[in-house]
């Protein structure tokens, strides 16, 4: 019905096939339940008018609390989404608003970091019995458990009070089996087997010296690399011009494999459109594509999500962004990274001509080593016919467009492990696709396990026509047996 579901969201479920996975993964393929689930969750986006949320719709010292927040990282590279019980005591007439405060940070992240999962920390210091709001916890639960599909990792409690024990086992019950395997509790001996002590606040054994405020909204540290070559170390200034001019004309040999590899990924398309399809096959539309491009209104990115660089022993320490221009103007764009002092970012504050397409070259130096933690973000914005494209024009710009008016667009980090990286880095190809992904394994699992179960009905249906076969064989014998009797006995 139109008026039971907001059309945004019945838009987007018929276009993000990611979107519609992620259901069906929460709820393990089964198809009922996961139509009952989008069901349940579009009602409530509705009733909580989700894609209308924003700062300005709430109330201003629900923010200045700071008892939610996203900050940090955990040791898988999951964003950490803080619970800062201490700051919340139960008032009925404050609750809509509190409930709406954890939709908004949810609804913010997912659409800002293509909702990948987090990790949900519940900083259980200093809290005692007036703090405990059963409804709230409920309401939190049933976010993740009901509304926000394949959001969650792992929910991290510390140093729960002795006093909230009864009370955690009713939220047990509301948890079901699979999230009640993601309950982790902690104190500070052993909290840091989930989250490292940079991003861990003193009193939790950490050092990370981070204090909440607002405004602004907490995000990540993003920073300008200090040069587009970063910061000179002893190790780097004995590196040649040939090297890094040897790496610039790989990454233009790279351009010419772009287009011979993106004609390969057609004609494998081609390929798999023109086989049998069966109604019950799991075949998102472009899958593949969606992992490798992002398309934004002013570039098309890729990779669209994660850059992959290898581990110390690997050593692949250089990774490719392909930036396209889709507008028909000139876009400038910036990268930004939370770790500067690790990343070569070249070119870091450029322009791209319309129509065109730029390469930039991300790489490490030194004896670093990328982490998940990392990160990287692309500004993008579009630039005058009549704006100059040198530093002192570009300088100027980023100090004069309206926020409104810039694109941007996050990259995390992946470490490959292998000795041999099936990733593909700057050296192996420009796209910098990853191999397989737990989404492709999961995708590829269920078909296979799809296909089995059609080759099992098979054998079963051949098994039922063989053991037909004997039966009507043995028939035949008995009847052509007793016909030659009968003919036997009349001739006696």
């Amino acid at each position: 019905k139109s008026d039971k579901y907001d059309s945004r969201d019945v838009e987007r479920l018929q276009q993000d096939d990611k979107w519609v996975e992620n259901y069906l993964i929460w709820r393990h393929d089964v198809v009922d339940d996961t139509l009952k689930m989008i069901d349940e969750s579009f009602q409530w986006r509705k009733e909580y008018t989700v894609n209308d949320l924003s700062e300005s719709v709430l109330p201003k010292w629900l923010f200045e609390i700071g008892a939610l927040f996203l900050h940090g990282y955990d040791k898988e590279g999951y964003k950490l989404f803080w619970f800062k019980v201490k700051h919340h005591t139960k008032d009925p007439k404050q609750q809509l608003d509190k409930k709406k405060l954890v939709a908004f940070w949810l609804e913010h992240y997912s659409k800002r970091d293509h909702g990948k999962p987090l990790t949900v920390v519940f900083d259980m210091a200093e809290t005692g019995f007036s703090h405990i709001d059963l409804d709230f916890v409920r309401f939190i639960v049933n976010c993740f458990t009901d509304y926000y599909p394949n959001f969650l990792t792992k929910i991290v409690i510390f140093e729960m009070p002795w006093i909230m024990n009864a009370a955690f086992k009713i939220v047990k019950g509301w948890l079901g089996p699979d999230a009640i395997s993601m309950l982790k509790f902690t104190n500070k001996n052993d909290v840091q087997e989930y989250i490292s002590g940079e991003y861990l606040p003193p009193h939790m054994g950490g050092t990370d010296s981070f204090k909440y405020s607002y405004p602004p909204l907490v995000d990540d540290d993003f920073q300008t690399p200090l040069c587009e070559n970063g910061p000179i170390t002893s190790e780097d200034e004995h590196e040649s011009k040939e090297e890094i001019d040897a790496g610039t004309k790989e990454a233009g040999e790279l351009n010419e494999a772009q287009n011979l590899n993106q004609k390969k990924m057609n004609s494998i398309e081609q390929i798999s459109k023109s086989e049998e399809t069966d109604k019950t096959e799991v075949k998102p539309k472009n899958a593949k594509k969606a992992l490798t491009t992002f398309k934004g209104p002013l570039l098309h990115i890729s990779p669209a999500e994660e850059l992959y660089f290898g581990s110390k022993e690997t050593a692949e320490k250089k990774c490719l962004i392909v930036l396209t221009n889709v507008t028909k103007n000139v876009v400038a764009f910036k990268v930004r990274t939370t770790a500067p002092e690790k990343y070569r970012v070249k070119p870091s504050n450029s322009s791209c001509e319309p129509g065109t397409s730029l390469d930039i070259i991300v790489s490490l130096h030194g004896g670093f080593a990328a982490s998940l933690q990392d990160r990287f973000l692309i500004m993008a914005a579009e630039m005058d016919q009549s704006s100059g494209a040198g530093v002192p024009e570009l300088t100027q710009f980023w100090k004069e467009v309206p926020r409104t008016k810039v694109m941007e667009h996050r990259l995390r980090c992946h470490v490959v492990e292998s000795s041999k990286p099936s990733s593909l880095t700057l050296k192996d190809n420009a796209f910098n696709i990853p191999a397989k992904t737990n989404e492709d394994l999961h995708i590829q699992l269920t078909h296979l396990l799809q296909i089995n179960k059609r080759l099992e009905e098979q054998m079963t249906r051949c098994l039922w026509f063989q053991q037909l076969s004997v039966v009507l064989s043995l028939l035949s014998v008995t009847v052509a047996a007793f016909c030659f009797y009968l003919a036997y006995a009349q001739r006696s």
